[in-house]
């Protein structure tokens, strides 16, 4: 199975912050997958953003560490990368890395990333720049859900059709898209009596009450209205003439989220009994689905992709209701695992406005989702049905729940989703090692600078000018050591190299061309350019070819 390189950042793979949000979750769940299911003989982990090395290994070591080889890579050890054959974002920004290997060749190795939220604008920009980045057939861009893949390949189709428009463009090539779902631990979830009652004594709630769950993000705007859910399940109460429990497990991105969710719960839910988890803990997650008898989402956001929380129930053996919308529908099985229930949304075309007042920042984002989602129709009379009917009846849960399990066993385990990354890099590594091999270039939207700003200087220095010792060596080293006079990254000659060079001079004056050939040719074009930085500190002087006496 083939490998890549994992680009580690605490903010992507650290499920364990304060009020975490999906992609968190779901970062460090393919992390521990990986590192408990890769087929690989070494782990290559890099450190890209030069992150605190100690807080990386105890990140590592908090999923469980690893029982094989490790290597760390450093930020700009991209030599590194071409060992090891790809490279792993966790997120769908592939144009600046892409850029970076342009440097040293496109068949250096292989990009792949993944998809979350892709509602952002900046998000929205990096995927369309994919078009014009220089992508290679052995990269992919993972797809959680069908539906987010469906929406990407709108958003591509979208900025080819004006690129296309613009400039004529008849060569687009495509984006590769793999679909490759979210997983989760399933040995982390399951029915446990014990908590079940202990959750139950704890949250006031007697031991026959039936008792629906919502777990998820406490946020109106960038996760889902709760009104949907309040309305559907006061109506299922009606239905069964007795009260039902709403258990809610979650936070919100901040304290006002949460109150406003809150809130807009009582408000639409007057008659509920709403019982919420004391905590946002994963430890209270994992016990408190035992304590439901039905899991409930409905999903009606575009900041949603996937959706881990139906799996998560699923995986702890509860019948799912969720809505008809985006990743739940690659998850629950209508009629098979619970139920899903229909969404309607306007037509294409009626939501530029939306659009264009965030995309100009007359609102935030927050706002842009909430504004978006509230056009997102949810079936009320379906969800209260199908609360009914599984409050109802006992027999049907636990079928629905048996099956549920089973299904988050057998496909969104992540050691049955680290083997399809694993087959995708495999896929991409025969491609890219199909090609003959490619040299590096130059990013055309960054040029070298002495290229980009030739017009700056009177001249350009050329082999044939003429380079003559000012001062005797031993006279200047001392100038040329000065702290100012040096920058780490300019990549100076070293010090005996500038001594080197002088010293040729002694014997008089030479041209660029006979200067440089005294040089070790994978240091000459340290060394030219350093004449330059010679002649700025008074050690040589530089004049053209008519100079030479």
């Amino acid at each position: 199975m083939a490998n890549a390189a994992i680009r580690l950042a605490l903010e992507a793979y650290d499920g364990s912050r304060p009020r975490p949000m999906g992609r968190h979750a779901a970062g460090e769940g393919f992390l521990r997958g990986f590192l408990r299911y890769g087929d690989v003989d070494r782990f290559h982990l890099w450190n890209a953003l030069d992150e605190d090395p100690a807080a990386l290994e105890a990140l590592v070591s908090r999923l469980g560490g690893v029982g094989r080889p490790v290597s760390w890579l450093g930020r700009g050890d991209r030599a590194a990368l071409g060992y090891t054959g790809g490279v792993h974002i966790p997120t769908p920004e592939l144009r600046a890395e892409a850029w970076a290997r342009h440097a040293f060749g496109a068949t250096a190795y292989s990009i792949t990333g993944v998809t979350h939220t892709i509602a952002s604008t900046h998000i929205l920009d990096e995927i369309s720049a994919l078009l014009s980045a220089p992508l290679e057939p052995w990269d992919a861009l993972v797809c959680t859900s069908d539906s987010v893949r469906k929406a990407t390949e709108n958003l591509l189709e979208s900025s080819a059709a004006y690129l296309q428009e613009r400039f004529g463009a008849s060569r687009l090539p495509a984006v590769q898209l793999a679909t490759i779902p979210l997983g989760v631990h399933t040995d982390d979830f399951r029915q446990d009596p014990g908590s079940r009652n202990r959750w139950r004594a704890r949250l006031d709630i007697p031991a026959d009450a039936p008792v629906v769950l919502y777990s998820g993000r406490l946020s109106i705007g960038t996760k889902m209205h709760p009104a949907p859910m309040a309305l559907a399940l006061q109506a299922a109460a009606q239905t069964l003439g007795r009260p039902i429990y709403w258990l809610v497990y979650g936070s919100g991105l901040s304290s006002d989220d949460e109150t406003a969710w809150r809130e807009a719960a009582a408000a639409f839910g007057p008659e509920l009994l709403i019982r919420e988890a004391p905590d946002s803990l994963v430890s209270t997650r994992n016990e408190i689905l035992s304590a439901a008898d039905v899991f409930l989402s409905l999903s009606d956001n575009v900041q949603e992709t996937f959706g881990l929380t139906p799996v998560e129930a699923m995986a702890a053996g509860l019948p799912c209701i969720v809505s008809d919308w985006d990743g739940y529908r690659d998850t629950v099985r209508h009629g098979v695992d619970g139920y899903r229930i229909r969404t309607v949304a306007p037509r294409p075309g009626l939501g530029g406005d939306l659009i264009y007042a965030y995309d100009q920042r007359l609102i935030g984002y927050g706002t842009y989702a909430a504004a978006t989602s509230l056009f997102t129709a949810v079936d009320i009379g379906d969800t209260a049905q199908a609360l009914s009917r599984l409050l109802a009846d006992p027999g049907l849960r636990t079928r629905m729940g048996e099956a549920g399990r089973e299904r988050a066993r057998g496909t969104f385990d992540w050691r049955v989703v680290i083997p399809q990354y694993q087959a995708l890099w495999a896929e991409l590594a025969r491609r890219r090692q199909a090609v003959p091999a490619q040299t590096g270039q130059e990013h055309p939207h960054r040029p070298d600078p002495f290229r980009m700003f030739s017009a700056y200087p009177s001249a350009i220095l050329g082999p044939a000018d003429i380079v003559a010792l000012v001062e005797a060596p031993e006279a200047v080293a001392a100038r040329l050591a000065n702290p100012s006079a040096r920058v780490e990254a300019a990549r100076l000659p070293s010090p005996a190299e500038a001594m080197a060079l002088l010293e040729t001079l002694r014997n008089g004056p030479r041209t660029v061309g006979e200067l440089l050939a005294t040089t070790p040719a994978e240091r000459r074009p340290f060394a030219e350019r350093g004449l330059a930085w010679l002649a700025k500190f008074g050690a040589v002087r530089l004049c053209d070819p008519t100079s030479r006496t």
